[in-house]
């Protein structure tokens, strides 16, 4: 009798919660926006990748005494002549944007020349900003920390780093990257590193240089598990993708990339890696860059949503989030213009129907917190093993000919 009745009860709650959707899909926009706001203020709103601050070293040379944050930066030159700009702090909140990884982007062109020095001075900037405006942001270097920095309505800042060649090769720099508050590093960018293959690698006639990640590029996966620092693998190529899925003992991200299935760029997720990023237990944040979401130089909210929706469909709902990617692009989708336009996409969910209070939940932030969570509990447990850090330098042989700006004696 009791099995009949937890039977029922279970199917009366699935009858509600399909009811509640279709009603909330019934709503005007207005409506609905309220629906997202009250969501926003109960769960915080993660964002996995802007790219302000290389903007602010190209525009203001990381002269933070020029740049005015709490202004309307389409009213401030040179940031109101960008098609690059799309941040400041007034869209930010207007946006719900509850916390935010900044990158710590250097270009491929630093690779084997100054690129540790470069980022150095990029997570510096990030650590600056942060201190000048404290009212508005506060560092974040936890999962509960970014809870908390909601709870103080501040947008909990965050610090990505962009590339794998910013480490010079040496798991040394890796590790006092993570002291300076660094939480993801996105495993390459454009560009291949000695111990790992980027996204070019896959389009056609291209050669792989490693063939995914060398056992060097495996040792920085363990190191990052070891730290509790997340691996990144937006911009990486497929094999690199598989290697690091398979190395990882902790849930990986994408901090910026789409469903490759929709839009086949070299930069997006194909659906086998979608398969096996649900057994991990990573993310996947949905750029809006319509050359990643359309393949073309246009795209529409809606265009977002197909992509959300297939990594839904495919992953399952645990395992999306949003990664924009603003100021680190050109083009926005219709609909998506800037920061401040969060909860229209989230508003669009709402009305196909098929999105709950819940599941707009994980997709805002629950799933990032989540995977924040399992990272730093693995980082706990081999800590309770035992592992030491790792010091193996890199074989001489993967950067033979790239060491003409190393020191040589040892």
């Amino acid at each position: 009798m009791c099995v009949i009745l937890s039977s029922l009860y279970k199917v009366m709650l699935l009858l509600l919660v399909c009811v509640a959707v279709q009603v909330a899909a019934c709503l005007p926009l207005e409506a609905r926006l309220d629906v997202v706001s009250r969501i926003l203020h109960e769960v915080p709103l993660i964002d996995g990748h802007n790219d302000l601050p290389w903007n602010i070293r190209k525009f203001l040379k990381n002269q933070l005494k020029d740049f005015r944050f709490t202004e309307d930066l389409w009213e401030v030159e040179p940031w109101s002549q960008s098609a690059w700009s799309h941040t400041d702090l007034g869209r930010l909140r207007k946006g719900m944007v509850a916390a935010q990884f900044w990158s710590a982007y250097v270009p491929c062109s630093s690779q084997h020349l100054d690129s540790v020095q470069l980022t150095l001075e990029q997570i510096d900037l990030i650590r600056r900003l942060v201190v000048k405006y404290p009212d508005h942001m506060v560092l974040v270097t936890t999962a509960d920390g970014i809870k908390h920095a909601h709870e103080s309505q501040r947008l909990a800042s965050m610090i990505g780093i962009e590339g794998g060649h910013a480490i010079g090769t040496s798991l040394g720099v890796l590790r006092m990257f993570y002291q300076l508050g660094a939480r993801y590093l996105t495993i390459t960018h454009t560009c291949n590193t000695p111990w790992a293959d980027c996204c070019i690698v896959d389009e056609p006639g291209q050669i792989p240089h490693v063939g995914g990640l060398s056992h060097f590029g495996m040792l920085v996966v363990k190191e990052m598990n070891r730290l509790g620092m997340m691996v990144d693998l937006s911009h990486v190529s497929v094999p690199t993708m598989l290697d690091a899925l398979t190395t990882s003992r902790a849930p990986v991200i994408f901090s910026h990339s789409s469903a490759h299935a929709i839009c086949n760029s070299s930069r997006n997720v194909p659906d086998h890696v979608l398969r096996r990023l649900a057994n991990n237990g990573g993310i996947v944040m949905v750029s809006f860059y319509p050359y990643f979401i359309s393949c073309s130089e246009t795209a529409t909210m809606k265009d977002v949503v197909a992509h959300i929706n297939h990594i839904r469909n495919i992953a399952g709902v645990d395992h999306v989030g949003i990664g924009a990617g603003y100021d680190g692009i050109n083009l926005t989708p219709l609909g998506l213009e800037d920061v401040s336009r969060y909860p229209y996409l989230l508003a669009e969910l709402l009305d196909s129907g098929r999105w709950s209070e819940e599941d707009l939940q994980k997709l805002a932030g629950r799933n990032l917190i989540r995977v924040f969570h399992q990272v730093e509990q693995v980082r706990d447990h081999l800590a309770a093993e035992g592992v030491q850090p790792y010091d193996n330098q890199i074989p001489f042989e993967e950067v033979l000919g790239r060491t003409y700006c190393k020191y040589s004696g040892t």
